[in-house]
């Protein structure tokens, strides 16, 4: 072979070597977004409404997944998912848990220490129920065998797995406190009579933390305050596990809506355990919402119902915050899909171009599966998804 030759085909190897190292690097987005159809008994949109708006975002940007939910309407469902499939994207049920059920369901209110109920202030504030309520996981699974069985869905998306957050107040996190709730924590070594006491005698102090970081969470100084948390946690993850082994049984995936690192430990929502139930995590690193799972909001919530606890760091609200937001769940076994807000809305949502385009490029960056475009698509400007072809 002469020597002009073998260069040639030297210089081609290596011209497609960097072609394919450069198209493994900058691996097209993969997006996931949401459609709030409604509550169970209102529907907001037809399906010609949401075929309409779903093809003109996939004129713009790919989709993966549209998580939809959660009307009761099945002709609805049909349709779409049969739009949806025909484009080679999936079509994810998405389920409210222990909050926004009562219209379905006949489980208990979650109360608080006290026996009563978590007070519903600020924005949005949701009725929980007991999560333990046996009822609750038998009437959801008796509502989807009803209404939902039926309908080619390739997985769900279980949305409010959780306790109340400082939304309720401190009563809101010391809950649930009903018998049952009790029992479990006694088998989990928590006495919640000691919670409730130790409570009442140190007020603000029994949460107070000695050190944050995204990965570990709060350190408590008080082990009681730091085990009754954890075994909330552990508490939260069973009952979901019953529910994902259900959905898996049936070869579904399972996704999970999850607050962000910072706030998770206080709703009980277990990172680690739950990451080895599901599919898929879509953790709400919502930076620039004024509302419940928004991080500011949240957070501000937490030091006004303890203004006298300890150790709380004033963080700056920026792109390094979200940064170390992200790392904390990176080794966790399971897909994660970020949720970022491009919606807009004036009071509680006032996303810029700068703040969409930084946080998607953080989620880019650290390599993950995809990134979940929230809130509802069918509230979200074109302008802003339009940014998306700058990524």
């Amino acid at each position: 072979m002469r020597k002009s030759t073998l260069f040639l085909c030297l210089f081609l190897i290596l011209a497609v070597g960097l072609s394919s190292c450069s198209q493994t690097t900058n691996p097209q987005p993969k997006y996931i977004v949401q459609v709030s159809m409604g509550t169970f008994s209102q529907q907001y949109y037809s399906a010609d409404e949401v075929i309409a708006r779903l093809e003109e975002v996939t004129k713009i940007i790919p989709l993966e997944k549209v998580l939809i939910g959660w009307s009761l309407d099945q002709n609805t469902y049909r349709r779409v998912g049969e739009y949806l499939h025909s484009k080679g994207i999936q079509m994810i049920l998405y389920l409210p848990i222990f909050a926004e059920t009562e219209e379905i369901t006949s489980a208990r209110k979650a109360v608080d220490l006290w026996g009563n109920t978590p007070a519903l202030y600020g924005k949005g504030g949701f009725c929980f129920t007991c999560p333990t309520d046996t009822i609750n996981y038998l009437d959801l699974i008796s509502v989807y065998e009803q209404y939902f069985s039926d309908i080619p869905f390739d997985g769900v998306f279980l949305d409010r797995i959780r306790t109340q957050s400082f939304v309720g107040g401190v009563s809101g996190i010391l809950s649930c406190g009903c018998e049952q709730c009790k029992a479990r924590y006694n088998a989990l070594g928590v006495d919640l009579d000691s919670v409730k006491l130790r409570y009442e005698q140190k007020g603000d102090h029994f949460f107070n933390v000695t050190n944050y970081t995204p990965k570990s969470g709060f350190i408590f100084e008080d082990k009681l305050a730091a085990d009754f948390l954890e075994a909330k946690g552990r508490i939260i993850a069973d009952e979901i596990k019953k529910i994902s082994n259900y959905f898996h049984d049936r070869n579904m995936i399972v996704g999970l809506d999850l607050y962000a690192p910072l706030l998770a430990q206080f709703v009980g929502q277990d990172y680690e355990r739950l990451a080895q139930i599901c599919d898929f995590i879509k953790p709400m690193l919502y930076r620039c919402t004024y509302a419940p799972a928004g991080i500011s909001y949240e957070y501000d919530l937490l030091r006004q119902n303890l203004p006298n606890a300890t150790g709380y760091p004033d963080f700056q609200w920026d792109v390094n915050f979200l940064k170390g937001q992200l790392e904390a769940f990176g080794d966790l076994p399971c897909a994660k899909y970020p949720g970022i807000e491009i919606v807009y809305n004036e009071d509680i949502a006032p996303t810029t171009d700068e703040y969409i385009l930084e946080s998607l490029r953080a989620v880019r960056d650290f390599g993950y599966d995809g990134t979940v475009l929230s809130w509802s698509i069918m509230w979200v400007p074109n302008e802003h998804i339009q940014l998306l072809k700058k990524l």
